[in-house]
């Protein structure tokens, strides 16, 4: 395994090859007999003083009663200063399997690789301390990863099979953030973000070292590394009920996820990371499970849309004199998106022939519509706020919301419209979708 150090002069972590590149070896079955425990649970809390003690006493009966190993759970404590360490430490006293540890600096990702760097269990788990997440789902999360046939396992929210209770908002914002990761550094994962996750500790072994997330973009970096390795993940649907009392700052959790996202799509696109160590024989290899690559496509569908825009002005100030503003830009962006998904459906994505060419034309007007929410509200702003602008000012409004609409457009057709087709034409079998 690999270790790491800080530097002095600016605290940031690197990294020191000093494993053994070589692949993982095939994965195997536990040996049905396990004495010591082949589960860790970690609980990672930051002043959780109320909701402790209820969870770690039902997540212990539970595993008392339904799992068939021998099993342990460890308490993360993230720099509490209420009565969290006290409450952990009678806890581990009391109950048979349970033990605890302490951090000096909060941060979920810190808590689950310092408690999953010092477990000696084969199989690594985590869930969150509100147990929002329903613990029948626990077994089917490890059993793939016990019997050898996955490398990581997720529960996800956003499966046909899951149940989930939450407010439009937080739903908002998942599927938004999930959505994004798909559009932009291509993942096939559906839902990053759940707290109920496992892992093959000989795997963990070799990606904890690559993931430099503390906080809560830990779990993302994690999954789109094994990922781009080629690591069999495991999609477990889950009943989830919405915590009130969450403690997740939104805002700031969200600037600080775009920034991982960024960082991330830089080092994988400098080839930064060493994923040919993490791969294992007989594991397709990036090139064949990826979709197309992120940047050429970009580079495609930008010549493409300097030609929509292009004709999507011509046509607005053809129409702009005898239609009036609002309905020559809904005809000119009408026009021009038409034109665009077919030019992107075979330019951009490749695809060929007719088949599905009703339903792509029919989700690239989908997409046109943000497009002309987008570009109405710029007009109607614009009108409100200066009724006096000229021609010229309408125009450079509309190029400004046409950018925005043409940005979120590509992350809809890469994501929705021609997901990835080539990718699942050649891979048979994958477990995540």
């Amino acid at each position: 395994m690999r270790t790491l150090r800080r530097s002095a002069p600016t605290g940031r972590r690197t990294v020191e090859p000093s494993w053994d590149p070589a692949a993982l070896p095939r994965r195997a079955p536990l040996p049905a007999h396990h004495p010591d425990p082949v589960l860790d649970v970690v609980v990672p809390v930051f002043n959780e003083e109320n909701d402790l003690e209820p969870c770690v006493r039902r997540l212990h009966a539970h595993l008392a009663e339904t799992f068939p190993y021998p099993f342990r759970i460890t308490i993360a404590d993230n720099a509490s200063t209420d009565r969290t360490p006290a409450i952990a430490a009678r806890l581990a006293a009391e109950l048979p399997g349970t033990g605890w540890l302490r951090l000096a600096e909060q941060g979920r990702g810190r808590a689950l690789h310092a408690a999953w760097s010092r477990s000696t269990a084969p199989v690594l788990a985590y869930l969150d301390v509100d147990l929002s997440t329903d613990l029948a789902a626990l077994l089917p999360l490890v059993a793939p990863l016990i019997s050898g046939h996955s490398d990581i396992a997720i529960g996800t929210r956003l499966a046909r099979g899951s149940r989930v209770v939450r407010g439009p908002k937080r739903e908002f914002i998942s599927r938004c953030y999930n959505g994004l990761l798909r559009g932009t550094l291509a993942v096939r994962f559906s839902d990053a973000q759940c707290g109920f996750k496992a892992v093959r500790r000989d795997v963990a072994e070799r990606l904890l070292p690559l993931v430099e997330d503390q906080a809560w973009f830990f779990d993302t970096e994690l999954l789109v590394i094994a990922e781009r390795a080629g690591l069999r993940i495991h999609e477990v649907p889950v009943d989830w009920v919405d915590d009130p009392d969450s403690r997740v700052r939104i805002l700031s959790t969200a600037l600080a996820d775009l920034r991982g996202m960024a960082r991330l799509g830089r080092a994988l696109a400098c080839g930064r990371l060493p994923l040919a160590a993490l791969r294992r024989p007989g594991d397709l290899d990036e090139a064949q499970r990826l979709p197309p690559g992120l940047v050429p496509q970009l580079l495609r569908f930008a010549t493409v849309g300097v030609a929509s825009t292009l004709f999507y002005l011509l046509l607005y100030t053809t129409l702009r004199p005898t239609a009036g503003a609002q309905a020559a830009n809904a005809l000119a962006l009408l026009a021009s998106a038409l034109a665009n998904t077919a030019a992107n459906r075979r330019l951009t994505f490749g695809v060929r022939g007719r088949n599905g060419v009703l339903r792509h034309q029919l989700k690239g007007l989908a997409a046109f519509l943000f497009g002309l929410a987008l570009t109405s509200g710029a007009l109607a702003v614009l009108h409100r706020t200066a009724p006096g602008a000229g021609s010229r000012i309408e125009v450079a409004a509309l190029i400004a919301a046409n950018l925005a609409a043409t940005l979120l457009r590509f992350l809809l057709f890469r994501a929705w419209v021609f997901p990835a087709r080539h990718t699942r034409r050649r891979t048979t079998g994958r477990t995540a979708s």
